[in-house]
């Protein structure tokens, strides 16, 4: 049994539900790493893996090449360890692995590779070794460090706090409040009643409220593929309180507790003022026996949240804290942490804070392979394990993952499985690629030779570039073709294209999805993915003005509640890819599958047909075509500021080229007449707004101006109801692409089209 027989108490206020949200790192979690490539023994050849086997499967990454192409990690599975602890270590199970762990790890990284392990956070791992590393976490850390481990998996199959696959059922009670019933308040010591509020649901979706019971609070079970990742996860009961008088008053909560899913016994309270955004300690955060709850108030509003947050909380912590003893163990560690709770707790709102990736389903397969049998996997399941239900979840998830946080991960690789042709294997691979998850190979190396149709699938380098790629943005889906299916033959096999300005969760594979990966170097990739089984006719596309009104509304919305400067530097991020995509000519094509080029003067991307599982996938670069000599392209230029200042000016010449001078002194009067309604006191800002009007630059002008006159004057003022976007706050420095950018978009100038 663990040393540990009760949940980690709160430490700090860092791992409250409430600061999920706030983008700090735990544990000095390191930023700034890329999807991780290697292989894992799982789909291979599940608990049954040797060192013998694991040694050769690090042969063959080396005499195949995928070292060179970014396979770095070699990671052991479950059924490598002893089934019991011996005096309270971990240690490997002879019969399979004769040797230290560290002679295994000596001969990985004298091949160049790295070396990764397994464990659970809970009492046992998966397959059932009673070697978990809840309340080991000291022990076992200085074992992966003395051992030389480069990455760590950790599972959740028999977590204590949770009600986990195969731990007790009865640990609902951790991972449920009472079901409430009423809730009254009274000043101490006296039988007055101060209110007795109306529970407040804020959730609107039924299924989640009777999942938890009418008053059931709880965080929702990710496991499955049934709901979305998306919005609310976890419910609250929050009702109002005005305190009369400055005193101490008791909190009576009438409910029943149980160890059933939807009704346990932990509860959480919180009395917050409304009017404060910090966050406050935890009122109550225990078992709750029906005691009264005492606080201290002064007299005003206040808001009394009851709730239950442990699963996530609880989970986080257990994480946290393995994290913070191989910190310990070893404080320069490089080890990367892949959290395998299978979304259950949602990881997908706090894994950033301690993981460098999250599992976001159950396993994608549960037939695994052995020697010589390379196990199953599916294209569709009703499930997790396939190819597509792990994808739907994931495609959409892309606001959680990034170069600073982490990765979704959709698990590993089943390329090489029965059950996949090779159409279906390119498609998961590229998937992977666009969506940025770890790519970790599940298949017996031996098997592949360089050249074959699998090697050119693991192997292709523009692929992997996508995954690779160190501006490290998930792909995001632009727009989604339906195909609708009826009685009637009118009906049937009619499309509609939808932009998806805002992340929807679809499991129906009867369409044709595109994504857009933004990439360095001012380029995009674009995938056109077809799930379903039946060749879809098109034609297919994707303008560069779908693409740019996608990510904004997009960007918008997954920054509403954030500081202003994330919001800033997330608007910035498509922004100044696209300004390369406004002021470029042509679009320069490659197909990264086929190897085919072209050029597409269209300012859209567009393929006539998919075959059934099918991609095409194609990398944008956004540059000249060099065909154009400098009149023409001056001319151009010139047509296109005219567009510009005759939106701003009505009486300019209607003949003549204009030059930048002309629309930099136009700009600089519309910003001073128009938008700037305040008259300018200060006469140092007076002076360097009338300065700017010899400026000969258009795009430096612009940039000036602008900057000028967020001096105090367009602080909060100024919005775009186009975008829905302020224009700029304080006295920040904005970019010269993005400041062309915003004027553009002000004045509608049609040029994305």
């Amino acid at each position: 049994m663990p040393k540990q027989n009760e949940p980690l108490k709160h430490t700090s206020l860092a791992y409250h539900f409430d600061y999920f949200t706030n983008g700090q790192v735990l544990e000095k979690k390191k930023k700034g790493k890329l999807p991780v490539m290697g292989w894992n023994s799982w789909n291979a050849f599940g608990s049954n893996n040797t060192e013998e086997l694991t040694m050769a499967m690090a042969d063959c990454m080396v005499e195949l090449g995928l070292k060179e192409l970014g396979y770095r990690y070699v990671v052991l599975d479950d059924g490598c360890y002893l089934p019991e602890r011996v005096n309270g270590r971990l240690a490997n199970e002879p019969a399979k692995f004769p040797h230290d762990f560290s002679v295994l790890a000596e001969y990985i990284h004298g091949k160049g590779l790295k070396f990764g392990m397994y464990n659970d956070i809970g009492t046992n791992l998966c397959a059932g070794a009673a070697v978990g590393t809840c309340g080991h976490e000291e022990e076992d850390a200085r074992s992966y460090v003395d051992w030389g481990v480069d990455f760590l998996k950790v599972d959740n199959c028999y977590y204590l706090w949770d009600n986990a696959t195969f731990s007790d059922a009865a640990n609902a009670k951790y991972v449920y409040a009472p079901r409430i019933q009423s809730v009254k308040v009274f000043l101490q010591n006296s039988d007055r009643e101060i209110s007795e509020p109306v529970l407040n649901f804020s959730i609107e979706e039924d299924e989640f409220v009777s999942l938890f019971g009418e008053n059931g609070i709880g965080t929702y079970d990710g496991t499955g593929p049934e709901r979305t990742p998306l919005g609310k996860q976890a419910q609250e009961i929050e009702l109002s309180l005005s305190a009369p008088e400055e005193g101490t008053y008791r909190i009576e909560i009438a409910a029943v507790c149980d160890e059933i899913v939807g009704c346990g016994s932990w509860l959480q309270l919180k009395v917050e003022s409304p009017e404060e955004d910090s966050v406050v300690p935890y009122l109550y955060d225990g078992f709750y026996h029906g005691e009264a709850i005492s606080c201290r108030l002064e007299k005003g509003s206040y808001r009394i949240r009851i709730m239950n947050h442990r699963r996530q909380e609880n989970t986080l912590m257990s994480y946290g804290k393995l994290l913070a003893s191989l910190n310990e163990a070893s404080p320069d560690h490089d080890i990367l942490l892949s959290i395998c709770e299978w979304g259950k707790t949602q990881p997908q709102n706090w894994g950033y804070k301690v993981g460098d990736s999250w599992r976001i389903l159950n396993d994608i397969t549960f037939q695994v392979g052995s020697e010589g049998n390379p196990g199953n996997a599916a294209w569709t399941s009703d499930y997790t394990t396939s190819v597509t239900s792990q994808y739907n979840k994931a495609v959409i998830m892309d606001g959680f993952a990034g170069i600073d946080k982490g990765w979704n991960d959709p698990d590993m690789l089943m390329i090489g499985m029965n059950g996949l042709d090779m159409t279906m294997n390119r498609t998961h691979m590229t998937m992977w690629c666009m969506m940025n998850a770890p790519l970790m190979l599940g298949l017996d190396l031996r098997r592949v030779k360089k050249g074959d149709e699998i090697y050119s699938i693991i192997a292709n380098k523009q692929i992997i570039a996508l995954n690779q790629d160190s501006l490290g943005m998930q792909a995001k889906r632009v727009a989604v073709y339906r195909f609708a299916k009826g009685n009637d033959s009118e009906a049937d096999g009619k499309v509609q294209k939808i932009l998806c300005f805002e992340r929807e969760y679809i499991r129906d594979n009867n369409r044709v999805d595109i994504l857009v990966k933004p990439l360095e170097n001012d380029r995009i990739a674009i995938s056109f993915i077809n799930l379903s089984d039946e060749k879809k006719e098109g034609p297919f596309f994707v303008s560069m003005k779908d693409i740019y009104d996608v990510f904004m509304a997009q960007i918008k919305n997954d920054n509403q509640d954030s500081p202003e400067e994330e919001k800033r530097i997330s608007q910035l991020s498509f922004q100044l890819i696209n300004s390369k995509l406004f002021w470029s000519d042509c679009l320069h094509v490659t197909n990264l599958w086929t190897g085919e080029t072209y050029e597409e003067k269209q300012k859209r991307v567009e393929i006539k047909e998919l075959l059934s599982h099918d991609q095409v996938t194609l990398l944008i670069y956004f540059e000249q075509s060099g065909t154009e000599d400098k009149t023409d392209k001056e001319n151009k230029e010139s047509d296109q500021m005219r567009v510009l200042i005759e939106k701003i000016d009505p009486h300019f010449p209607k003949e003549g080229p204009v030059l930048r001078k002309q629309l930099a002194k136009a700009l600089h009067a519309f910003v001073r007449d128009i938008l700037c309604v305040p008259d300018i006191t200060d006469q140092e800002t007076l002076k360097e707004a009338t300065e700017l009007k010899d400026l000969y630059d258009c795009r430096t002008c612009v940039n000036d101006i602008m900057q000028v006159y967020v001096r105090g004057i367009m602080k909060e003022k100024h919005y775009f109801p186009e975008t829905g976007m302020k224009l700029f706050g304080g006295n920040e420095e904005v970019p010269d692409d993005e400041m062309t950018m915003t004027i553009l978009n002000l004045f509608d100038v049609p040029f994305l089209q």
